[in-house]
């Protein structure tokens, strides 16, 4: 199969869908054309958290929080069953299940003053969903900060090449923001020449690469704390400061990035060399249910909905752009799936080397493996468009470096809030504090990483990562049912996804649970039995709210 052909395709149904179903959500479901009232953004202004922003900075914003290096590391590490199930999961998930997920919490949480989705359960259904919920919330942030700061630790180890472009990004973010906030000026040609600037500290990078091992015993020690130092310092800073400009350059980059890698598979018109199909692969679970668990974000992420009602929602300066922002990017990180899903199918020389990579699960299954198919893979893309392989795989890493780094530092922010309202909730003045919550937030991830000696400790809990995300993904769709059935409109465009990923996340558990006692891993098993319980207990309770309300409404 010619992979052009496929992203071809692909193409053309995320505008299809983005044109029409997009549109069928925002008018016939959220009723958004007809909502005069002020957005929070303008209601609840501050300058800080709540700030009105132009679609297009906002895009970028939300965008680059949402595609990390998960919808990279999920495509590439479950082609190992094959190529068809991984980019049919992508192209359905994302338009009937991700995008709708994300644009339901982006606007639930406008409907409830840019409230988090913890605090709307509480709304919404019950005080003992609301606080489970938050348990849920504050253990899957916890993993993504520990886990992203070891993920752009190692890469700055594995390509310090891309230490100078990444880091120059937030001097350029800071002079954009300073100017875009306090002088009202366009940001959009500042943004392109800084694009230019950029992409040659690329090549900087390449000449002057940054190896710490040099003057540090322990590098990736050193690079943990500077990276959560910088995400406290990030998530305390008002959102124009920081966080607006650096993912607004990230998102252009990430453009950039995408339209390089697409010309380069139309002009190399490479042959996915992966197997179309492989459902029994050498050590590797049962791909129903953990293709949809291990894909993840490249379909839907609960993590999406914290930034959609966490960041973003307290951001929107119209209630139309929400369609854009919510549905459309996420069908952009759909495509970065699957160009991550073609990178790894079609980016390698034959059909030997990706057996050679994907012999087993062991072997496929690696964070850093993952990445270094993806790397290679575009890279050789981008040759076919005339930039040298070596700057090539700088600039992918760069590219995926930056945008773990916003992914990191949002999720440092939403976790902030959370902390905060925890504060508000037991009525504990100091947690309610940006300070406060931010350095607990940092802190205890911290903590986390040092629980081993080599800093890794966020991976002894990572295998429930996939697992929790889902999850999250099921409850948020379980609030947005609740909404929609209290202003009367139909529920089945999310209670069918809302089926489906609680099975897959119940399923996923319970095979988890299994497995870990059979390996004698028993904080794992625990943990992944308290997962379960809360999933059945907010679903059950939140099932028979359901009925109750659709009785009084008489929808039943």
């Amino acid at each position: 199969m010619n992979a052009a052909i496929l992203v071809s395709l692909i193409l053309l149904s995320y505008f299809i869908a983005y044109r029409f179903y997009g549109s069928y959500l925002s008018a016939k479901i959220f009723d958004l054309e007809n909502d005069k009232n002020p957005t929070p953004a303008r209601l609840l202004n501050d300058n800080n958290d709540y700030s009105p922003t132009k679609m297009s900075v906002l895009w970028g914003h939300h965008f680059s929080s949402i595609a990390g290096a998960a919808p990279i590391v999920g495509p590439a590490v479950a082609i190992i069953w094959g190529w068809v199930p991984a980019l049919i999961w992508i192209l359905i998930g994302t338009i009937f299940m991700g995008a709708a997920h994300d644009f339901g919490a982006l606007v639930i949480s406008m409907k409830h003053r840019g409230l988090s989705l913890a605090t709307i359960s509480g709304n919404l259904l019950s005080n003992r969903i609301r606080n489970l919920f938050i348990i849920v919330i504050l253990f899957l942030v916890w993993m993504v900060i520990a886990v992203f700061a070891l993920v752009i630790a190692n890469l700055f180890i594995s390509f310090p090449s891309s230490v100078i472009p990444v880091n120059f990004e937030i001097i350029v973010a800071l002079t954009l923001g300073y100017f875009y906030n306090r002088h009202g000026k366009n940001i959009l040609f500042p943004a392109i020449i800084a694009q230019i600037i950029l992409f040659y500290t690329i090549h900087l990078g390449r000449i002057y690469p940054i190896d710490l091992s040099i003057y540090f015993a322990s590098p990736l020690h050193v690079w943990f704390i500077l990276l959560l130092i910088y995400s406290f310092i990030a998530s305390v800073l008002p959102v124009w400061a920081l966080l607006q400009p650096r993912d607004y350059i990230n998102s252009h980059q990430l453009i950039i990035g995408l339209i390089g890698i697409i010309a380069g598979l139309f002009v190399l018109q490479p042959k996915v060399v992966a197997p179309p199909l492989q459902l029994n692969p050498v050590g590797a679970p049962s791909w129903f249910p953990f293709l949809f668990i291990t894909i993840a974000c490249g379909a839907i992420s609960g993590f999406h909905g914290l930034v959609s009602a966490g960041t973003t929602s307290k951001q929107v300066n119209l209630w139309k752009d929400s369609k854009a922002i919510g549905y459309g990017a996420m069908l952009g990180e759909g495509l970065l799936a699957i160009l991550a899903t073609l990178a790894v199918s079609a980016g390698f020389l034959s059909e030997g080397d990706w057996h050679n990579h994907y012999a087993s699960w062991d072997q496929a299954k690696g964070l850093s493996s993952s990445i270094e198919a993806f790397v290679f893979g575009t890279s050789r893309f981008l040759s076919a468009i005339g930039i040298p392989d070596d700057y090539g795989a700088t600039m992918m890493a760069v590219l995926i470096i930056s945008f773990a780094a916003t992914s990191l530092d949002t999720a440092t922010r939403i976790q902030r809030y959370i902390i905060a309202e925890v504060g508000e909730l037991i009525n504990f003045k100091p947690l309610k504090s940006p300070w406060v919550a931010a350095g607990l937030a940092v802190l205890s991830a911290l903590f986390l990483m040092f629980i081993e000696k080599s800093g890794k400790g966020g991976l002894l809990i990572w295998p429930l990562f996939g697992a929790t995300n889902q999850m999250l993904a099921a409850l948020t769709l379980i609030l947005i049912c609740a909404y929609l059935i209290l202003k009367k409109k139909p529920i089945k465009t999310f209670f069918i996804p809302l089926i489906f990923l609680l099975s897959i996340t119940i399923m996923g558990l319970i095979l988890n649970i299994i497995q870990f006692l059979n390996i004698k891993n028993y904080l794992l098993t625990t943990l992944s039995s308290l997962l379960l319980i809360i999933e059945l207990w907010i679903t059950i309770e939140a099932f028979l709210i359901f009925k109750k309300e659709m009785k009084k409404l008489k929808i039943i």
